[in-house]
Protein backbone atom coordinates (compact mmCIF):
# COMPACT_ATOMS: atom_id res chain seq x y z
CA UNK A 1 0.00 0.00 0.00
CA UNK A 2 2.80 2.45 0.91
CA UNK A 3 4.53 2.00 -2.45
CA UNK A 4 1.30 2.92 -4.28
CA UNK A 5 0.80 5.99 -2.11
CA UNK A 6 4.41 7.08 -2.72
CA UNK A 7 3.99 6.60 -6.48
CA UNK A 8 0.81 8.69 -6.54
CA UNK A 9 2.35 11.40 -4.35
CA UNK A 10 5.42 11.70 -6.56
CA UNK A 11 3.29 11.79 -9.73
CA UNK A 12 1.20 14.57 -8.17
CA UNK A 13 4.26 16.49 -6.98
CA UNK A 14 5.90 16.39 -10.41
CA UNK A 15 2.62 17.43 -12.04
CA UNK A 16 2.24 20.32 -9.57
CA UNK A 17 5.73 21.66 -10.30
CA UNK A 18 5.11 21.26 -14.05
CA UNK A 19 1.92 23.30 -13.62
CA UNK A 20 3.76 26.16 -11.88
CA UNK A 21 4.57 29.09 -14.20
CA UNK A 22 7.95 30.81 -14.05
CA UNK A 23 9.26 28.18 -11.62
CA UNK A 24 12.83 28.72 -10.48
CA UNK A 25 14.53 25.95 -8.52
CA UNK A 26 16.77 28.54 -6.88
CA UNK A 27 13.84 30.70 -5.68
CA UNK A 28 11.39 28.84 -3.38
CA UNK A 29 8.99 31.81 -3.51
CA UNK A 30 8.20 30.82 -7.14
CA UNK A 31 7.25 27.27 -6.18
CA UNK A 32 3.68 28.32 -5.37
CA UNK A 33 2.97 30.63 -8.33
CA UNK A 34 -0.64 30.37 -9.50
CA UNK A 35 -1.15 28.46 -12.72
CA UNK A 36 -1.84 30.27 -15.96
CA UNK A 37 -2.88 28.21 -18.96
CA UNK A 38 -1.84 29.30 -22.44
CA UNK A 39 -5.28 29.21 -24.08
CA UNK A 40 -3.74 29.72 -27.52
CA UNK A 41 -1.70 26.51 -27.30
CA UNK A 42 -2.99 23.38 -28.98
CA UNK A 43 -1.61 19.88 -29.10
CA UNK A 44 -0.72 20.47 -32.76
CA UNK A 45 1.02 23.79 -32.04
CA UNK A 46 3.14 22.02 -29.43
CA UNK A 47 3.93 18.78 -31.26
CA UNK A 48 4.03 19.76 -34.95
CA UNK A 49 7.34 19.11 -36.71
CA UNK A 50 9.67 22.06 -36.24
CA UNK A 51 8.00 23.29 -33.06
CA UNK A 52 9.90 24.47 -29.99
CA UNK A 53 9.20 21.07 -28.39
CA UNK A 54 11.94 19.53 -30.57
CA UNK A 55 14.53 22.31 -30.19
CA UNK A 56 17.32 22.73 -27.69
CA UNK A 57 17.13 25.10 -24.75
CA UNK A 58 17.19 28.83 -25.38
CA UNK A 59 18.36 29.77 -21.89
CA UNK A 60 21.90 29.67 -20.56
CA UNK A 61 23.96 27.07 -18.79
CA UNK A 62 23.87 28.45 -15.25
CA UNK A 63 23.14 27.21 -11.72
CA UNK A 64 19.37 27.25 -12.36
CA UNK A 65 19.81 25.09 -15.47
CA UNK A 66 22.09 22.61 -13.69
CA UNK A 67 19.74 22.28 -10.69
CA UNK A 68 16.74 21.77 -12.99
CA UNK A 69 18.49 18.93 -14.81
CA UNK A 70 19.60 17.34 -11.51
CA UNK A 71 15.96 17.56 -10.37
CA UNK A 72 14.83 15.88 -13.60
CA UNK A 73 17.35 13.06 -13.20
CA UNK A 74 16.66 12.45 -9.52
CA UNK A 75 12.87 12.82 -9.39
CA UNK A 76 12.31 10.73 -12.47
CA UNK A 77 14.92 8.22 -11.30
CA UNK A 78 12.90 7.79 -8.09
CA UNK A 79 9.70 7.63 -10.12
CA UNK A 80 11.17 4.84 -12.25
CA UNK A 81 11.88 2.83 -9.11
CA UNK A 82 8.37 3.44 -7.80
CA UNK A 83 6.87 2.27 -11.09
CA UNK A 84 9.05 -0.85 -10.83
CA UNK A 85 8.01 -1.58 -7.25
CA UNK A 86 4.34 -1.18 -8.16
CA UNK A 87 4.47 -3.69 -11.02
CA UNK A 88 3.92 -7.39 -10.42
CA UNK A 89 6.92 -9.71 -10.42
CA UNK A 90 7.04 -10.58 -14.11
CA UNK A 91 9.29 -10.83 -17.10
CA UNK A 92 10.56 -7.50 -18.44
CA UNK A 93 9.47 -5.70 -15.27
CA UNK A 94 12.39 -3.25 -15.55
CA UNK A 95 11.53 -2.46 -19.16
CA UNK A 96 7.83 -2.02 -18.37
CA UNK A 97 8.67 0.33 -15.51
CA UNK A 98 10.91 2.34 -17.83
CA UNK A 99 8.17 2.57 -20.49
CA UNK A 100 5.65 3.76 -17.87
CA UNK A 101 8.13 6.40 -16.79
CA UNK A 102 8.94 7.50 -20.35
CA UNK A 103 5.23 7.82 -21.17
CA UNK A 104 4.61 9.94 -18.07
CA UNK A 105 7.68 12.08 -18.84
CA UNK A 106 6.37 12.76 -22.35
CA UNK A 107 2.88 13.63 -21.10
CA UNK A 108 4.40 15.84 -18.39
CA UNK A 109 6.51 17.79 -20.91
CA UNK A 110 3.50 18.28 -23.20
CA UNK A 111 1.52 19.48 -20.17
CA UNK A 112 4.28 22.01 -19.35
CA UNK A 113 4.01 23.44 -22.86
CA UNK A 114 0.43 24.52 -22.06
CA UNK A 115 1.57 26.60 -19.05
CA UNK A 116 2.63 30.22 -19.55
CA UNK A 117 6.20 30.70 -18.39
CA UNK A 118 7.09 27.03 -18.92
CA UNK A 119 8.16 25.06 -21.94
CA UNK A 120 8.09 21.40 -22.79
CA UNK A 121 11.08 19.83 -24.52
CA UNK A 122 11.73 16.37 -25.90
CA UNK A 123 15.25 16.77 -24.48
CA UNK A 124 13.74 16.75 -20.98
CA UNK A 125 11.83 13.55 -21.79
CA UNK A 126 15.19 12.01 -22.69
CA UNK A 127 16.81 13.31 -19.50
CA UNK A 128 13.92 12.00 -17.40
CA UNK A 129 14.08 8.62 -19.14
CA UNK A 130 17.85 8.48 -18.71
CA UNK A 131 17.52 9.18 -14.96
CA UNK A 132 15.07 6.31 -14.63
CA UNK A 133 17.21 3.99 -16.77
CA UNK A 134 20.22 4.65 -14.55
CA UNK A 135 18.29 4.03 -11.33
CA UNK A 136 16.65 0.88 -12.70
CA UNK A 137 20.02 -0.41 -13.92
CA UNK A 138 21.63 0.24 -10.52
CA UNK A 139 18.76 -1.57 -8.81
CA UNK A 140 19.09 -4.46 -11.25
CA UNK A 141 22.82 -4.77 -10.55
CA UNK A 142 22.31 -4.55 -6.77
CA UNK A 143 19.57 -7.18 -6.82
CA UNK A 144 21.60 -9.42 -9.11
CA UNK A 145 24.69 -9.22 -6.89
CA UNK A 146 22.66 -9.81 -3.72
CA UNK A 147 21.21 -13.08 -5.10
CA UNK A 148 24.69 -14.49 -5.65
Amino acid sequence: MLKRVLLILLLLAISKFSHTPHLLVTDPSTWTNSSVWDHNATLWSILHPGSEFYTSYTYGFDLEFILRKIAHLSFFGMLGLLFYWNLKEQRYRYVKAWFCLAAFAFIDEVHQAFIIGRDGRIVDVMIDSFGAAVMLFVMYKVRKSSTR
